[in-house]
């Protein structure tokens, strides 16, 4: 739908003042962004601010900006040695082997899973360090908490693997193919039974977490439109050697189904496209993204404004994240510090800003799972709840001794870490650590050594805000 144009209603008396106003718009470039400015964008669409991003990122514009962290990446990670292996091995021949030989064999499969699934996680862990746009990344993470799936449900590395891959396909792209690819991606089609779905007994997991959490929301659909769903998406199961998802249309129900008001023999494309035609789908994903980079309570009205303009491009994902990351409302100053970083946040932002050394996988694994963050493996359906969820009594002391472990690498002056903070003042350093001021715990970061105030200043509770 077009909309109107509003036609403004100045009364300008005179040429004299149409020459004023020219003048003045000539004489007011656009201004650079400030210290307090490139930190809020860096820590919302990043993992955090370093000395070295002032000069890139000072004399831009907020347009120029944001229009920087909304570009692809340059480089990728490189996908694990065994990403592109059977994701489930060929059992048959296991009949032939005596039974001791089939027993040890099972165990060094178990073991090899197992290993592969930590390779995974450190993988990821270490695409988010090292990507030149980490937006993308936190894109990423962000669809993997909203097409919520678990590693130890799925049991295969290699579909984890391929569904993460296309999440960071889509995340700055179209929801439209994403949402149409995740209906049949072969992980989610493992975790919410829908390879299990057959037209005899249709399976309703699937199709009510698809209209639950992935488009509509609670409230905006009925128990029919579920079973419509669950039927429309019969028949989908998976090729036992390469993984793919394929249709048999023996298992399919390829009757009318009635879902949202619509009647005909639909299939999952059809159900993507009356979802999307549905105005809830673009407010739900518009609400989700509000909470993850601007505030926890989404302003209705941006809210409708958002997802108006997000169904009319066609569900594109990055014009959407341009508005939203230009409103009023993200570069509000009531805004800045309303957010608690993330497990995975706080572990990659620290490592990433200080250029501290990569921790062991296993321990980098069980630090982000013991603040509540097991990357891969969300604890259920409905992914990591986050915001004030992230300091719990026991969480908070797990950030605190986290954090304690990590600074003593910053307390031996010879070492790289922490090297680049070593030229600015305590004033400049804070604001670009802390997005709130105040003096109550700044007299701590006074004591003398650079490193010292640095130490100071990542133990203070507001550094855990962004």
């Amino acid at each position: 739908m077009r909309r109107r144009r509003i036609r403004p209603v100045w009364r300008i008396p005179s040429l004299a003042a149409w020459l004023i106003l020219a003048v003045t718009l000539v004489a007011a470039p656009a201004q650079g962004l400030d210290l307090e400015d490139t930190r809020h964008l860096l820590d919302r669409t990043g993992f955090g601010v370093r000395p070295a991003d002032l000069s890139i990122f000072r004399p831009l514009t907020r347009s120029e900006a944001v229009a920087r962290q909304l570009m692809p990446p340059t480089t990728e990670q490189p996908a694990p040695e065994w990403a592109e292996q059977r994701p489930f091995p060929d059992r048959r021949w296991l009949k032939t082997l005596p039974d001791a030989e089939r027993r040890a064999w099972k165990t060094s499969y178990r073991q090899r899973r197992r290993d592969q699934w930590m390779e995974l996680k450190a993988w990821w862990y270490r695409a988010m360090l090292t990507s030149d746009r980490p937006l993308t990344e936190r894109m990423t993470l962000f669809w993997h908490n909203h097409f919520t799936s678990q590693l130890r449900a799925v049991r295969s590395p290699q579909l984890m693997w391929r569904q993460n891959a296309l999440l960071r396909r889509h995340a700055l792209g179209s929801y439209r193919e994403l949402l149409r690819a995740i209906v049949t991606d072969p992980a989610m089609l493992i975790y919410l039974d829908g390879r299990r779905n057959h037209k005899r007994q249709p399976n309703e997991n699937f199709a009510r977490e698809l209209l639950e959490l992935f488009t509509l929301g609670e409230g905006h659909y009925t128990e029919a439109d579920v079973v419509a769903a669950a039927r429309a998406l019969t028949g989908w199961t998976l090729d036992p050697a390469s993984g793919d998802a394929r249709l048999q249309s023996r298992r399919h129900d390829a009757g009318d189904k009635t879902l949202l008001g619509r009647s005909g023999p639909w299939g999952a494309d059809a159900v993507v496209s009356i979802l999307l035609e549905h105005p809830r789908t673009a407010e739900l994903v518009v609400e989700k993204l509000w909470r993850e980079f601007v505030s926890p309570q989404p302003d209705p009205a941006e809210v409708g404004r958002l997802s108006g303009l997000f169904r009319e491009s066609g569900y594109e994902v990055r014009p959407l994240l341009r508005e939203l990351l230009m409103s009023d409302a993200f570069w509000s100053a009531e805004n800045r510090g309303s957010l608690i970083k993330s497990p995975v946040e706080l572990i990659v932002g620290t490592l990433y800003r200080f250029d501290l050394p990569l921790p062991p996988d296993k321990q980098l694994i069980s630090t982000g799972r013991r603040l509540g963050q097991d990357v891969l493996d969300p604890p259920d359906v409905k992914g990591w709840p986050g915001y004030l969820e992230w300091i719990d009594a026991n969480r908070l002391i797990g950030r605190e001794r986290f954090l304690r472990g990590v600074v003593r690498d910053l307390e031996d002056e010879s070492a790289l870490a922490g090297r680049s903070w070593s030229d600015l003042d305590t004033s400049v350093m804070l604001r670009l650590l802390w997005p709130l001021s105040g003096s109550a715990a700044q007299s701590r970061v006074e004591e003398s050594g650079v490193r010292r105030r640095l130490i100071a200043a990542i133990l203070d509770p507001r550094y855990e805000l962004k």
